[in-house]
């Protein structure tokens, strides 16, 4: 992935009173368009979705994490194809299987991919859980608090491109024993999360209850409604929670961390899972 996702560059370094060219690494941000192709009352129909801004990498586990995580698809039998158009490597097209009809209708989201949510409120909340694939479910789930000490030094060890240009986010997986499963690096936080999500999307590992995601930064709304659909039940972030994420994750019942550092963390809701 590094190769596709920096860019080499001259700059001109300031140390002390000397300066002098010096080779940098830039993290790539290009525009990527989800499309998706259907079957309508017998005609092949193709529409537009999103336009995010994201790191070339994992564009078929961006696009399909995308459209599961905004309840437009829920399971991958409902997937033909996913091409990326070959005169524009930033468009991919995900077609549909015949007589699956997305559905747009479902979600009150505006597709306003930005670190920002799209919309806020009650209503938002009260929509994602109209259209989630997963219902919520009672479980014993308990997790010693000294395991979490050790999964931020794993993604930092992990973050190939963050390590060379320092201007990635992450999201990461790991088993409930502390071992990392996936990781993948974006410029745009929720664009990384769509990956993880979309990787475990077509290897049909869906749901993810029992596992941790980790945050290299702080806990939005838009991420907590991923890690939701998703059926993530424990979410740790580097950074902190905003208002409106610990309210998703009380509704929830989902085990959110914010502030994680080398011995210490928070603990905003759900601490029935973590024992000391």
């Amino acid at each position: 992935m590094l190769k596709d996702s920096v860019k080499h560059i001259i700059v001109k370094k300031v140390s002390k009173n000397n300066i002098f060219d010096t080779e940098d690494q830039l993290a790539i941000e290009e525009p990527l368009e989800i499309q998706v192709k259907y079957d309508l009352a017998g005609n092949q129909t193709k529409k537009s979705i999103s336009v995010t801004m994201r790191t070339p990498g994992n564009d078929e586990e961006l696009a399909v994490g995308f459209l599961f995580t905004e309840g437009i698809i829920n399971d991958k039998s409902q997937v033909e194809k996913i091409n990326t158009d070959i005169f524009d490597e930033n468009k991919v097209l995900v077609t549909l299987t015949e007589n699956v009809v997305p559905k747009f209708q479902t979600s009150e989201r505006n597709f306003y991919t930005t670190s920002s949510c799209g919309v806020c409120g009650k209503s938002s909340i009260d929509a994602i859980k109209t259209v989630s694939s997963f219902q919520q479910k009672e479980d014993n789930i308990s997790v010693p608090a000294n395991l979490f000490y050790t999964l931020q030094k794993t993604l930092r060890k992990e973050q190939e491109v963050f390590q060379n240009t320092g201007g990635l986010h992450a999201s990461a997986i790991f088993d409930l024993q502390g071992n990392s499963i996936l990781l993948r690096e974006d410029v745009g936080r929720h664009n990384a999360l769509d990956k993880v999500i979309g990787a475990s999307f077509l290897n049909e590992q869906l749901p993810l209850n029992n596992i941790i995601l980790l945050l290299s930064g702080r806990a939005s709304f838009e991420l907590i409604q991923k890690a939701s659909m998703a059926g993530i039940k424990i979410v740790a972030a580097i950074g902190a929670p905003s208002s409106l994420a610990l309210q998703l994750a009380e509704d929830f019942d989902i085990t959110l961390i914010g502030f994680l550092g080398k011995e210490r963390f928070n603990i905003y809701s759900g601490s029935q899972r973590i024992t000391l």
